[in-house]
């Protein structure tokens, strides 16, 4: 097996999710476009010795639709050659297209390979794509679907979180990323998005809100309760009967935000690098994708990063930091609670549900953020997992060179 190196990775400020957010008048490809030509530009690499690019898009219709990776490399100047595709894997797309370019170049059938996402969720809202698991009674029937709202709140349930708990969990989420924007951690690895005037429209995370306190939390309703009461919280308790109810506690403090970003990673062997005077920033040392109990939902993250560990013959206690999405505060929390992890190891520098969870590129954003970390640290290895929906997760581990 051939090793996989990190040579660099950039991402767009992430911009609220709504019509009035700073994004929202960029197309999805242009955001994509705008990343992919900075990280062209900034590594001075030859275009066409990338031999694959792909890009997670969880709702790939509309604008987002038509293999938008393909058009963004053309508008990118990567030239004629450069083939691209766009991948669905729900919240952990973006992670398993840096899964493929692993393989690829580990099996010595490409030299360098791009991997990221783009998700324009202002443009192209969660639920577009209308698929069968939200439409088809057929379906529904046989494969219950669980809201991953509804399944944040049994996970609580099952593993004893309460409301105080998981709103403690958002303020230091909310705290921790305004630390490291006002420290201008993530700085040399934004890339301003601008207009088609050439002017900056957004440079830096715009939903941050480094002043929420636990008083302004205790007034937010639980949000996912009617969902329950309509009928999926008997869903639930049908397969853990054990449990008397669902203890509706997630609010929209506590979940993941809705916003607008790109990200793309650079992926090389060594031949690569020494062809463009690369240096690497990171080896990708394993990595790994699976699923778990469906109804749960959420759950995938420790199988998956127990099956990533045994691969790399490594256990949690080896690694330096964590980065475990912040799809709702319950999620980092169980993983913490299952892997008794220090909190000073996970998701140090806030997560999603401060920054905002751009569904398909998230998984390439926490992996620069990680590597990012690793390198101001003097750290050695980073574990990176997400969750998606229907119990699926993808897990990843890097070790900084």
């Amino acid at each position: 097996m051939t090793d996989v190196f990190i040579y660099d990775h950039l991402r767009t400020p992430r911009g609220k999710g709504r019509p009035d957010g700073a994004l929202h008048e960029i197309t999805p490809v242009q955001l994509a476009t705008q990343v992919l030509a900075a990280l062209r530009i900034r590594n001075g690499f030859d275009p066409s010795r990338i031999d694959e690019v792909g890009l997670g898009i969880v709702m790939p219709v509309g604008e987002q639709g038509a293999d938008l990776t393909r058009v963004a490399l053309l508008q990118a100047g990567y030239g004629d050659s450069v083939a691209g595709y766009q991948l669905n894997r729900f919240c952990t797309s973006a992670l398993d297209t840096l899964r493929m370019g692993f393989g690829l170049i580990a099996s010595g059938q490409a030299g360098a390979a791009i991997g990221g996402g783009v998700e324009s969720m202002s443009r192209v809202p969660i639920g577009s794509d209308g698929g069968a698991v939200y439409s088809d009674p057929a379906v529904c029937r046989d494969y219950l679907y669980m809201p991953n709202g509804v399944a944040a709140d049994l996970m609580a349930s099952l593993y004893g979180f309460t409301r105080d708990q998981v709103d403690a969990y958002a303020v230091r989420s909310q705290q921790r990323a305004a630390a490291a924007q006002a420290e201008d951690r993530f700085s040399a690895s934004l890339v301003p998005v601008c207009d088609i005037n050439g002017e900056v429209v957004l440079a830096h995370d715009e939903a941050v809100r480094g002043g929420t306190t636990m008083a302004d939390l205790a007034k937010m309703k639980p949000f996912f309760d009617r969902m329950g009461e309509s009928g999926f919280d008997a869903i639930a308790l049908r397969r853990y009967p054990w449990l008397e109810r669902i203890e509706h506690i997630h609010t929209a403090a506590t979940s993941s935000g809705i916003v607008d970003g790109a990200a793309a990673v650079l992926l090389g062997n060594a031949e690569f690098g020494s062809r463009h005077a690369l240096r690497p920033r990171a080896r990708m040392v394993a990595c790994a994708t699976g699923a778990s109990e469906p109804l749960l939902s959420l759950g995938g993250p420790m199988p998956v990063t127990e099956r990533v560990l045994a691969q790399a013959g490594m256990k949690a206690s080896d690694i330096d930091l964590f980065e475990v999405n912040e799809a709702f505060a319950v999620v980092p929390m169980r993983f913490q609670q299952h892997f008794e992890i220090d909190p000073e190891r996970l998701n140090v520098n806030g997560g999603a549900i401060a920054l905002g969870h751009p569904l398909g590129a998230t998984g390439a954003m926490l992996v620069g953020t990680a590597l990012d970390e690793l390198e101001r640290r003097g750290s050695r290895t980073a574990l990176i997992t997400l969750c998606a929906a229907a119990g699926q997760a993808t897990a990843l581990i890097i070790e900084r060179i």
